[in-house]
């Protein structure tokens, strides 16, 4: 059986291994599901929570405004989440909590094969390359397998301290030209 993004959706809301399906809606990935471009955060957030879609919340209108920077809209594009659940309080996932919603995201990047991951901060980054830093690798393109990541900040970093805004605006270009290039 071939699996499609709306049967995984499905899927998930029936799921419950993981403690946070208990107190938190399922949100899986959403957009383009022939996107080239595929996104990846680490956790919703309380608005996504609500919601059940990702990126809804103040990091996600500044992603929009990211993604218009390079001439993207969020239709053009695929964005999820390692974790499928909200953490309470909006706590960083636990490494158990990201190991058990692993599947998930498997499925999610076999269904779309995308050429380019953008993990979005450091615990979307641990997933490609554990010992890669996010400081070291934003906005440089790395090679796995027949898949490029370009590692940028969480758009949640420039809401908390707001040096990080020009970085990410700089990530972004980076990986426009990166596109452009490949183009």
């Amino acid at each position: 059986m071939n699996i499609t993004l709306p049967v995984l959706q499905e899927k998930l809301k029936a799921w419950d291994g993981c403690a946070l399906c208990k107190t938190a809606n399922p949100v899986l990935g959403e957009g383009n599901a022939n996107a080239k471009i595929m996104f990846i955060g680490e956790a919703p957030g309380q608005r996504e929570d609500e919601q059940g879609r990702p990126f809804v919340g103040p990091a996600g209108k500044f992603l929009n405004e990211l993604l218009e920077s390079i001439e993207l809209r969020r239709e053009d594009v695929y964005i999820s989440n390692v974790v499928k659940y909200r953490p309470p309080e909006n706590r960083d996932p636990t490494d158990e909590e990201k190991e058990q919603c692993m599947p998930w995201l498997k499925m999610e990047i076999a269904i779309l094969k995308p050429k380019v991951i953008v993990p979005l901060g450091r615990h979307a980054l641990g997933h490609f390359f554990p010992k890669l830093g996010m400081t070291q690798a934003h906005g440089k393109p790395q090679k796995l397998k027949d898949i490029a990541i370009f590692p940028i900040y969480h758009p949640a970093a420039a809401l908390h301290n707001g040096s990080f805004r020009q970085a990410l605006y700089d990530d972004f270009a980076a990986l426009k030209a990166f596109l452009d290039a490949a183009a």
